[in-house]
């Protein structure tokens, strides 16, 4: 069965770091590009960091770059999130997700819409 399982999310308190993994198995091939986003209750799910398969182009939401590092296992089947400097805002349940394909040259999906295969969450608590 096709799938992504994540992994790494936990608590931690203001100023630390966490890496989330997120792993597909089952699929045919590579997605186009793979995302991270995060969802607090009441609020829309929203875009925090993705990357493309193809070639070394990725995107980050205004309120972590600078914090936040996404990456690719050589096999593609692997995405990391490397967040730093967590603060309570970042606190949420953090999501992985496959984009639909195709895409632009130069496009890296950035709103779930675009994104068709979405990870079971991973629950991420900044203490102040």
């Amino acid at each position: 069965q096709a799938q992504l399982v994540e992994s790494g999310g936990g608590s931690v308190e203001t100023g630390g770091s966490l890496r989330l993994s997120c792993t597909s198995s089952g699929f045919p091939a590579a997605a186009p590009a793979m995302g991270w986003f995060r969802q607090t209750p009441g609020k829309e799910r929203e875009g925090v960091a993705a990357i493309r398969t193809d070639v070394r182009r990725d995107y980050y939401n205004e309120e972590v770059r600078g914090r936040f590092v996404i990456s690719l296992d050589n096999d593609k089947n692997t995405v990391h999130l490397q967040m730093n400097r967590l603060g309570p805002d970042d606190s949420a349940i953090y999501y992985c997700a496959r984009a639909r394909g195709p895409i632009n040259e130069w496009e890296v999906p950035r709103l779930p819409w675009e994104y068709n295969v979405w990870g079971q969450g991973t629950q991420v608590t900044v203490s102040s």
